[in-house]
């Protein structure tokens, strides 16, 4: 079950598909390592098609068959690599992570083209033990341009927002237009 996105409207999608087709002409979308070589060619395609009439869940549906089963991790004292075997739930951790970003993207610029000054933070997926960082963000009225900054600086590199909105992978926590 992914994300419950209160604001994917035809609107929302139309600035997340300019966010996506940007990253894709400059080449900053992110492919996760976990993807097949394959997959990560195709990967850009498959979020852009998300976006364009789908979710998050239609996005890791779509790149199911596409995850190496294994991968290479560094030892722990930084001597040399061991194989692990990727997560079963690499594709829907992934497509929710990366479909949230663009999400929080579009929404962003969105606010920013109807004058909204402030988005709220709420958690769009239960989850069943809530990191206290995750839980502390919940009802935060945030700028939409610091946001907008923030998520696209992180965005090539899949690495974690400054801010923490959204706040990683697996977290639930995204943004809407408040409700007052």
């Amino acid at each position: 079950m992914g994300l419950n996105f209160e604001d994917l409207d035809a609107i929302t999608r139309k600035f997340m598909l300019d966010e996506i087709r940007a990253d894709i002409q400059a080449d900053k979308v992110y492919r996760s390592s976990y993807l097949t070589q394959s997959g990560q060619g195709n990967w850009p395609d498959l979020v852009l098609a998300a976006a364009t009439s789908g979710n998050d869940d239609s996005l890791a549906h779509s790149a199911s068959g596409q995850f190496n089963s294994t991968t290479q991790r560094r030892k722990p004292k930084g001597f040399g690599y061991y194989t692990a075997s990727v997560p079963v739930n690499a594709a829907q951790t992934l497509a929710e992570s990366e479909f949230n970003r663009y999400f929080v993207r579009g929404l962003c610029l969105r606010a920013l083209d109807q004058g909204i000054q402030r988005l709220e933070v709420y958690r769009a997926k239960p989850v069943m033990q809530p990191r206290a960082e995750s839980e502390s963000k919940i009802g935060l009225l945030v700028d939409p341009q610091t946001v907008l900054i923030d998520v696209r600086a992180s965005q090539s590199d899949g690495v974690q927002t400054a801010l923490g909105i959204p706040p990683g992978p697996g977290s639930g926590i995204t943004i809407r237009i408040p409700k007052n």
